[in-house]
């Protein structure tokens, strides 16, 4: 593949979406050619997976039911868009990628879902491929909740089953990012997202750029 495959990581409320819109603005300014996409929801069954997962009681599945949806999702994510986009050398941004799944299933849960069990999954579903860079944006749970809260008021579909849960499910959350981004250093790096919008930018860029040069 010749193209670059970039993922934004990190809890909820962390300003991912703006984020990816402004790095795409920034590539498109350089002239690269760009796609920004997300998970779960970047393609049409896809968006089907979406309502199911992030809309509506937050005990209707188990984590187990999720990570399996989760996976159904990217493998098709994959196969029908995200290489697709790559083979013709394209950039690709998504809005979550597989962490989120060891993130929330394993560590959210705590460790509901094994480790064995998710890599076994993610093996069957993506096999051997990886993001080339993951920006984990960090923030203290609490300030990230209230964003997301304050977000959703304007919002006509309220995805907020994630963040009904207990304040613990959200600290452990934010620890399984940052043990992820321990173990793979080369492909990971954390972001202060309790910063300005045009300073996360900056951050951002220059991690872009000097990891990738793009």
């Amino acid at each position: 593949m010749n193209g670059c495959f970039i993922t934004f990581e990190g809890g909820d409320g962390t300003g991912k979406s703006t984020q990816i819109k402004l790095l795409e603005d920034y590539l498109k300014a350089k002239g690269k050619d760009v796609i920004t996409t997300k998970e779960p929801g970047g393609t049409e069954v896809g968006l089907e997976i979406r309502k199911l997962l992030v809309c509506g009681d937050k005990d209707k599945f188990d984590a187990v039911a999720e990570a399996l949806l989760y996976f159904a999702d990217r493998h098709i994510h994959l196969t029908k868009k995200i290489w697709p986009a790559m083979n013709e050398g394209k950039i690709v941004l998504s809005d979550r990628f597989a962490d989120s799944t060891f993130a929330y299933q394993y560590w959210g849960y705590n460790k509901r879902v094994s480790k064995e069990t998710l890599q076994s999954l993610y093996q069957i579903s993506v096999g051997d491929f990886k993001p080339d860079l993951t920006i984990i944006l960090d923030i203290d749970p609490e300030i990230g909740l209230e964003r997301s809260f304050n977000k959703a008021k304007n919002m006509d579909v309220k995805e907020l089953r994630f963040e009904g849960r207990e304040l613990e499910f959200h600290h452990n959350l934010r620890k399984g990012f940052l043990e992820i981004a321990k173990e793979e250093p080369n492909r990971c790096v954390v972001l202060d997202a309790d910063k300005s919008i045009d300073e996360l930018h900056r951050d951002i860029v220059n991690v872009v750029n000097q990891r990738l040069g793009l």
